[in-house]
């Protein structure tokens, strides 16, 4: 077990290397300059080429990619735009980002599994194709379309829910609904394909032959080997949740790293925008790493050492 996670901690490193080179070469390619949009167009020559030598603009790449990772590895990488340490804006809008995917991950896991199961177990019949329906559904209604269909309904014309922003259960209910939407889609074809093929295997009907009850065939068998690749859905999908919260955020004005990530771009932040990009990639790595710990909880027949 520590064998694996060293071996897995190490190979993040290039991970995040990698991403950090990539992020700092395309955000330098963007159109337009921070110094422009920090000063205005009615700034003097003179205080533009003041302010891009003190945000060392005015070097060569080379030399901004050196101050960016000595910056980075030290902590002391500096927003442009908000004059603060970018960790510290990072971690600050990072909960919001966590609360909004984990109430997302919930949703679609309260009506997937279930579905998704019915859909198994009925399969050829009304329910099988109603889930059928419901992933179809899922999968082709796109966040930016979604999102303000819902504030139109149930914050405009029912006057339930709040419009934006974060507060309590009520302030969460739409951004939830509009990331998990396709989550619960994947997941309850997942869960149904997984099941059919658990429901498969000889040692079921030997379980039968013992005299066990169908619900419990079903629950503590057949679902138990089908939890590995539902696992793995699910944390593939918290990552690609994390990412897809930037569409969601900006539609709720919800206060988290996705929205955070949008206003460094309009501002040309380079920094803010690396450490926000970074923040995702190293939460995508550690929940993948999470997911391949849990397997062995799920299936005991895992053995983590013997994983590539």
């Amino acid at each position: 077990m520590r064998l694996y996670l060293l071996k897995r901690l190490l190979l993040t490193l290039p991970v995040l290397i990698g991403a950090s080179v990539l992020v700092f070469l395309f955000i330098h390619l963007i159109p337009g300059d921070p110094v422009e949009v920090m000063l205005g167009e009615s700034a003097s020559a003179a205080d533009r080429a003041a302010l891009r030598h003190q945000l060392h603009l005015d070097e060569p790449l080379s030399v901004q990619f050196g101050l960016f990772f000595s910056g980075l590895a030290t902590g002391k990488l500096e927003s442009i735009f908000y004059h603060e340490p970018v960790s510290r804006k990072v971690f600050a809008r990072l909960g919001a980002t966590f609360e909004l995917a984990l109430a997302a991950m919930a949703l679609a896991c309260l009506f997937a599994i279930p579905l998704g199961i019915v859909a198994a177990l009925r399969r050829g019949r009304w329910a099988d194709s109603l889930s059928t329906g419901f992933a179809l559904l899922g999968v082709s209604i796109p966040n930016f379309w979604l999102g303000p269909m819902l504030i139109l309904v149930f914050s405009l014309k029912l006057e339930w829910l709040p419009v934006s922003g974060r507060g309590g259960l009520f302030h969460l209910a739409l951004p939830a609904l509009t990331l998990g939407l396709a989550m619960a889609a994947l997941l309850s074809r997942m869960t149904r394909a997984s099941l059919l093929e658990a429901l498969s295997e000889p040692h079921l009907t030997a379980a039968r032959a013992r005299g066990l009850s169908e619900p419990r065939v079903i629950l503590k068998h057949a679902l138990r080997n089908a939890g590995v690749p539902i696992l793995t859905i699910i944390g593939l999908q918290f990552g690609a949740l994390l990412s897809g919260a930037i569409i969601t955020e900006t539609i709720f004005a919800w206060p988290g790293l996705g929205r955070l990530l949008i206003e460094a771009i309009q501002t040309r932040d380079f920094p803010l925008v690396q450490g926000s990009v970074l923040a995702i990639a190293l939460t995508y790595v550690m929940v993948n790493l999470i997911t391949d710990l849990l397997y062995t909880a799920v299936d005991p027949r895992v053995r983590l050492e013997g994983r590539a």
